[in-house]
């Protein structure tokens, strides 16, 4: 089994506590959670293998990350031979083969919504440049008053300062509130449909009304101050695989148009295929491609750390006939052996046919996800407000304002912390967050559950059956 907790997930640090052990583990890491995660020790397919022996089923490829599996041979095979050719290059003395085979297959591969590609080492700092090289644009065309970002309530786009603030997940800024960039970020409300569309409110009224409200926050800023609009095509780690409505993306895009800013899509967790198409925007974007996007996860599937800011011809032109650079960089930024990886990773989800795959697979989890947790029968069921997602990306969101929820002692929160644990300790691996669905945190815990691309039938029958299986115990386990 997989050792015990430190504490309820969820909770923070407290001196008693601190003593970098479970068990008779102690480590020289301060790592992320309250709990000290036990160690993987090999890894093939969807399944990871710990140092006590216990072997895991991954169902959320670490973060939506591992979208080919661990151990694929052409991936190892395409990393070994980079490492015998050259490992490393400074990008600002040097390019490589594989990044400029990458940034090749990237923009020729997008039907002519990009024309120009740079590289990061991650999602966070893809979504860095992404703030840098938009206001680049704009200082190099002569828009020098456009310094102002507007971005969603309820949204995550990475872990720096800068991302955080553009972002607004208000757990995760607490903690950095007071040295947050509160006077070029703002904020609009998020495309949650199925909390926040009014019971009189039509799809298009919804749309409208969010319309109308960033055009708002525009002339509130001054049209020509505002740099872009920032969306996460499909939100992924705040309120939990959330599409928007129809519509949205155009209406959001008309808006920028009108005022000649940029849309930018963060595609981190929801784009190079995790949607069950390479970008997301082609299947829930309305078709609409951004000026900027910025991708990462499934761009490497876990092999190396990379990320990549794509851009469209009005930003390449923009650049062009400038300084023609990106005043910006970082140490590994073009990795050959991170791009070789990737390069590998998309050459397998082409060869092998792995969007189809996970198309028809994610279909097949969703409908067994709602036999099994929705069904007449099912002991869940009250609980669960909305599963989610298509393609290798699924939300489970829960709500405990029912009724039947008097015979559960649920009303804490951190539902979704405490399934996630017990998958864990079961063998599954998910992702849970607590809080997701309202700016205080109460409301709308939600499961993830992102597979490989190349996931089998047998696989989605057993993450489904595991999966419901820590649900109910869960609640069993919390019925007064």
């Amino acid at each position: 089994m997989a050792p015990a907790l430190v504490s309820t997930p969820g909770e923070p640090f407290s001196s008693s506590r601190d003593t970098g052990k479970v068990g008779s583990r102690a480590t020289s890491i301060l790592h992320r959670t309250p709990w000290i995660p036990p160690v993987a020790v090999s890894a093939q397919g969807i399944y990871i293998e710990l140092e006590n022996g216990q072997k895991l089923l991954d169902a959320v490829g670490g973060a939506a990350v591992a979208c080919v599996g661990m151990n694929h041979p052409a991936v190892n095979k395409a990393m070994k031979e980079q490492i015998d050719r050259v490992p490393y290059v400074y990008n600002m003395q040097l390019s490589n083969q594989p990044a400029e085979e990458l940034a090749k297959l990237l923009t020729e591969g997008s039907n002519g919504a990009f024309e120009l590609c740079g590289f990061a080492s991650g999602g966070s700092e893809a979504m860095e440049g992404v703030i840098k090289l938009a206001r680049q644009y704009f200082h190099e065309t002569g828009q020098v008053k456009r310094t102002n970002f507007i971005a969603r309530q309820l949204s995550f786009h990475g872990n720096t300062v800068s991302t955080l603030a553009l972002a607004y997940h208000p757990a995760r800024r607490a903690p950095y509130a007071a040295i947050l960039d509160n006077d070029h970020f703002h904020h609009v409300s998020p495309a949650y449909a199925k909390r926040f569309q009014r019971p009189d409110e039509s799809e298009e009224d919804y749309v409208e009304r969010l319309r109308a409200e960033l055009e708002a926050k525009f002339i509130e800023l001054g049209p020509e101050t505002v740099i872009g609009f920032v969306a996460e095509t499909v939100v992924g780690a705040t309120t939990g695989v959330v599409a928007a409505p129809k519509g949205y993306f155009k209406a959001m895009k008309s808006v920028c148009d009108k005022y000649g800013a940029l849309l930018i899509l963060d595609e981190v967790m929801s784009g190079m295929g995790r949607m069950g198409t390479l970008h997301a925007w082609e299947s829930f974007g309305d078709g609409i491609a951004p000026d900027l996007q910025a991708i990462a996860k499934g761009l490497g599937g876990g092999y190396a750390s990379i990320g990549a800011v794509l851009m469209s011809k009005r930003i390449a032109n923009g650049l062009r006939d400038a300084s023609g650079l990106w005043k910006h960089g970082h140490t590994y930024q073009g990795n050959p052996l991170a791009c070789a990886a990737s390069l590998a990773v998309q050459k397998v989800i082409k060869d092998e046919n792995l969007l189809e795959n996970c198309r028809k697979q994610g279909a097949y989890l969703k409908k067994l996800l709602k036999e099994r947790l929705q069904g007449p029968n099912s002991p869940a069921a009250p609980f669960i407000f909305d599963i989610r997602g298509a393609g290798g990306f699924f939300g489970i969101e829960y709500d405990f304002d029912c009724p039947e929820a008097a015979t559960f002692d649920l009303k804490g929160g951190h539902f979704a912390m405490l399934v996630q644990a017990h998958a864990l300790e079961h063998g599954l691996i998910i992702m849970g967050f607590n809080g997701s669905a309202n700016l205080e945190g109460t409301k709308g815990d939600v499961s993830i559950i992102a597979p490989a691309y190349n996931v089998t039938s047998a696989e989605v029958e057993r993450i489904a059956e595991m999966f419901g299986n820590s649900v109910e115990a869960v609640l069993t386990k919390h019925r007064v």
